[in-house]
């Protein structure tokens, strides 16, 4: 006799149980998935900013690029928090606008702080007019 031979034979004399195990509260998900609908597709965030909390500064954002992994940072917060030098690079940037960019340099291994966490980041610093 197979091993799970006694779970079937006892699933299958107490059937009260089994019925009481089939019936299990699904998320809307799984109902979903089910039902063979999809989600309900959520809306373009736009730019998705990342906050960045250094001392001596009330705001600092920088650009992050969901797509290319690349994290930015204009070269004018950059100068204002007045850290070690840059790791240079020899990347060009190509924007969305089809221009071409030259990134100053590259801030390595940068401890990010969302909500309650710190992530590491690097980030490419780039000569261009931060949003006011």
């Amino acid at each position: 006799m197979p091993k799970f031979g006694p779970t079937i034979k006892s699933l299958l004399t107490n059937k009260d149980k089994l019925f009481e195990l089939a019936r299990t509260p699904l998320n809307e998900h799984f109902l979903a998935v089910l039902l063979k609908k999809l989600p309900e597709k959520l809306g373009d965030p736009d730019k998705f900013l990342i906050p960045c909390d250094f001392p001596g500064m009330d705001e600092c954002f920088a650009l992050a690029n969901l797509g290319a992994s690349i994290n930015l940072m204009p070269l004018s917060v950059w100068s204002k928090l007045s850290l070690p030098e840059l790791s240079p690079t020899c990347m060009t940037l190509e924007l969305a606008d089809r221009s071409i960019s030259c990134p100053v340099g590259v801030a390595e291994d940068f401890f990010v702080k969302v909500g309650t966490f710190h992530f590491p980041a690097d980030f490419v610093v780039v000569y261009f007019d931060a949003d006011p």
